[in-house]
């Protein structure tokens, strides 16, 4: 594994890092879109206080921060594959290059001493999962790597009721940032409580150090962190285009690591790509709060010894 220098020094310097997934570069959107996004969203960091660290496995080697020729490779190269935690030996072993899932980055963040993460939505329970046994392995990592994931909330093509009760048994704190519903990726709201509130970064912030540094628990947070209110889809009205989405999918047979993208596509088309400008608000709004909280724990941690 190879941190960036930069990452490096402020990682010695106990100064706050943010973690970047790379799925988002090549499988999110097309270039140059993605390469675009993917700086303005390092700049987002940065502009917050923290240093950014970008992670991807590039011919066979993880990475923990890229250089601006490893993003741009990544952003247009074809034949990247999509990597969660169980694909990282392979593609070490077979020198191939991968962009990181949730839990992939995880992983490889926790690993490097990071311990805040800034991603879209995280993973979860897939509808007709108790059939499909179709669970993603972000709910797993969360259990077992002491990183923060801040997201705008469970993915709303998921099963949300049922990922929640999933990261309930698997033991992981879930929050809410600034409301008493949880949110859905595309909307402020799921129809379902926050299982957790709290307000602000500084209040997150306390109680990743009373997780990790005062009770020592080694499992991740889960931080949801609505979408901002004027780029919102209502959860009313994205309810039905994913019904139509889930039924394409159903007709297309589609399974695995294809579902996610698939149904994301369709849920693009059908709103007429109202659905990506929501998707790249809430990336945006997630990396400024993963900022600021990973400025905050630094604070924190920084008194642990």
């Amino acid at each position: 594994m190879t941190v960036h220098p930069e990452v490096a020094e402020a990682l010695a310097a106990g100064r706050p890092v943010v973690a970047l997934e790379s799925t988002i570069i090549s499988h999110g959107m097309p270039y140059p879109e993605n390469e675009a996004m993917a700086r303005e969203v390092e700049g987002i960091v940065r502009a917050g206080g923290a240093v950014p660290a970008t992670i991807a496995v590039i011919d066979g080697e993880c990475l923990v921060g890229l250089t601006e020729d490893q993003l741009h490779q990544l952003a247009t190269v074809s034949g990247v594959y999509k990597a969660t935690t169980r694909d990282l030996p392979w593609l070490l072993a077979a020198g191939a290059t991968g962009a990181t899932t949730v839990a992939a980055t995880m992983k490889l963040a926790s690993m490097a001493g990071i311990r805040v993460f800034a991603t879209g939505g995280i993973g979860g329970v897939h509808r007709g999962a108790t059939t499909s046994m179709d669970i993603s392995a972000d709910l797993t990592e969360m259990a077992v790597t002491p990183v923060a994931v801040v997201s705008a909330g469970v993915k709303s093509i998921l099963d949300i009721r049922l990922t929640l009760e999933h990261l309930e048994t698997l033991g992981v704190p879930v929050v809410v940032n600034g409301s008493d519903d949880f949110p859905s990726f595309f909307s402020r709201t799921s129809g379902l409580p926050a299982p957790r509130r709290l307000d602000g970064p500084a209040a997150i912030a306390r109680m990743l150090h009373a997780a990790w540094d005062v009770l020592g628990l080694h499992s991740g947070v889960s931080v949801a962190n609505p979408i901002p209110a004027e780029f919102e889809v209502p959860a009313e009205e994205i309810a039905g285009v994913i019904d139509d989405a889930l039924a394409d999918l159903d007709r297309d047979g589609i399974t695995g690591q294809d579902v996610t993208p698939f149904l994301l596509q369709r849920v693009r088309e059908r709103t007429g790509g109202r659905s990506l400008t929501a998707n790249l608000a809430l990336v945006r709004n997630n990396a400024a709060t993963a900022a600021a909280i990973a400025v905050e724990y630094a604070k924190l941690a920084g008194h642990t010894e």
